[in-house]
């Protein structure tokens, strides 16, 4: 994941495990950047380009896997240290096709509690027009 240094070194002195910033392999290969990360909001964006279906649109799956990427990011930062978030469900509804440029997702947090976290992540195409919605809740768990 590419996660602006300033980020991870703000998380870091707080003692967050930098590995709460990762999307895995998954991530790596769909180009995922984290541009803005808090357990109320993260944001970040990925090429359409390599995550494209047969069609040349890109694909409903990339979507959502950037999805729960920022919302499980999110839901980490907001359980804190020595927990961790895994996702229970996730829902998304396309809107519209994107074939080229950057998709910018941001995850809103819409619940925070002790034992699950909910995020709204909208996806929007280079021109600002929202292409996907989704919505996904954690479990919040101790290590």
């Amino acid at each position: 994941m590419n996660v602006p240094q300033e980020v991870l070194d703000h998380f870091a002195k707080l003692g967050v495990d930098l590995a709460t910033f990762s999307g895995g392999p998954l991530g790596e290969k769909l180009g995922i950047r984290i541009v803005e990360a808090s357990g109320d909001r993260v944001v970040g964006t990925m090429p359409v380009e390599g995550n494209q279906q047969p069609y040349g649109l890109l694909h409903g799956g990339a979507s959502a896997a950037l999805a729960e990427t920022l919302g499980s990011i999110g839901a980490m930062l907001h359980a804190g240290p020595g927990r961790y978030a895994v996702g229970v469900d996730l829902n998304a509804t396309h809107h519209r096709s994107a074939t080229s440029g950057l998709v910018t997702g941001v995850a809103t947090a819409v619940f925070k509690g002790r034992t699950a976290a909910t995020y709204e992540i909208a996806i929007t195409d280079d021109t600002g027009k929202r292409i996907t919605s989704c919505r996904l809740t954690c479990m919040l768990r101790d290590l």
